[in-house]
């Protein structure tokens, strides 16, 4: 026989506490976001630097004279400008705080 008594958990008719919370699906959706910035961003940045090793290797056949380099150069730039741009602009534009704009939109994003 045992001879311990058994303790009841809380008085009689008490519920039980409540379950924490469960995981939120929307929590970590604006880590991922400014994760995804800083990859396309990075990215962007470190391209063209391959870009001109590449575009200039025997495998394609341009000769890196002047006007071929200032070519690139300029496609690689205007490219870099318009692709920044858009997206910066696409998403600054869409950040809105009840109709208030600027840094405290975006942190509150």
């Amino acid at each position: 026989m045992d001879s311990t008594p058994e303790i009841p958990a809380g008085p009689p008719g008490a519920a039980s506490p409540p379950a924490p919370p469960g995981p939120v699906a929307h929590a970590g959706a604006g880590a991922l976001a400014l994760g995804a910035l800083g990859v396309v961003f990075g990215d962007i940045g470190t391209s063209p630097l391959y870009a001109m090793k590449e575009t200039f290797s025997e495998e394609h056949g341009l000769t890196p004279d002047p006007g071929s380099v200032y070519g690139v150069l300029s496609l690689v730039f205007w490219a870099i400008t318009i692709i920044v741009s858009v997206k910066y602009v696409m998403f600054i534009m869409r950040a809105d705080n009840g109709g208030e704009g600027g840094i405290m939109a975006l942190i509150s994003l």
